[in-house]
């Protein structure tokens, strides 16, 4: 079976001329279907610059990268947004607009698979909402909820249209020790679920035990890829 993420020669660099600097450098990379992959390394490494990359947010500059099959360079903009239907996408900041009720916040997604009914929207996301255990809050606003519990609706946002890859930025560095366990395993209990696959970058290291393996970068460069001890 074809990988979910296959990247090779991967270059990326910020600037022009004299100070261009190269952010990824030489990066080959491929993450299966089913797999929870972690990606660590210090501040400035190329982590959410690679992560942007393979969620289509931003354009590729030199080599190939394949999303569930899709090459993305030299892509038109109705491709990238037809790959960008298909990923979940949690980030540190839960992005929750304060208007809309949880269940809202969760259907906003819907919205981009034309084939659901809008009749189908709310009793999709309230589900999803139950399944992180937010059933009873399902008519809350943001305001109304803890900095774990907006975090919770992130991921059942970013869940609910079932896609076959997630990727989450940092999604416990805003939260204490528990809700940030929590909101993993919340993660990792779907995703397994549904199938899907997860690349989650983080520097919280309480929560490496989840990945099926991990990769760690620095200055640009892929420097380990091992399978964690349980795998």
């Amino acid at each position: 079976m074809s990988p979910v993420i296959s990247i090779r020669d991967l270059n990326h660099a910020f600037g022009t001329g004299a100070l261009q600097k190269p952010v990824l450098i030489d990066v080959n990379l491929d993450i299966h279907s089913g797999e929870i992959v972690i990606l660590t390394g210090p501040s400035g490494s190329g982590k959410t610059t690679l992560l942007t990359l393979i969620g289509a947010l931003r354009s590729l500059q030199a080599g190939s990268l394949k999303i569930l099959g899709q090459e993305l360079n030299n892509t038109s903009q109705r491709q990238l947004i037809q790959v960008r239907s298909q990923i979940g996408f949690i980030f540190q900041a839960h992005n929750l607009l304060k208007c809309l009720k949880a269940w809202e916040n969760v259907a906003i997604s819907l919205k981009l698979h034309k084939q659901i009914p809008v009749s189908e929207r709310k009793p999709r996301a309230a589900a999803m909402l139950e399944a992180v255990g937010l059933g009873n809050r399902v008519e809350y606003y943001p305001e109304n909820l803890s900095g774990g519990q907006k975090q919770r609706v992130a991921i059942a946002r970013a869940l609910v249209s079932h896609p076959q890859l997630v990727l989450a930025d940092e999604p416990t560095a805003a939260l204490d020790s528990k809700s940030g366990r929590d909101v993993v395993e919340i993660m990792q209990k779907l995703a397994k679920g549904q199938g899907c696959t997860i690349l989650l970058v983080t520097h919280d290291n309480r929560i490496l035990d989840v990945a099926d393996r991990i990769v760690h970068m620095e200055d640009g460069r892929l420097m380990s890829d091992r399978a964690t001890a349980d795998n």
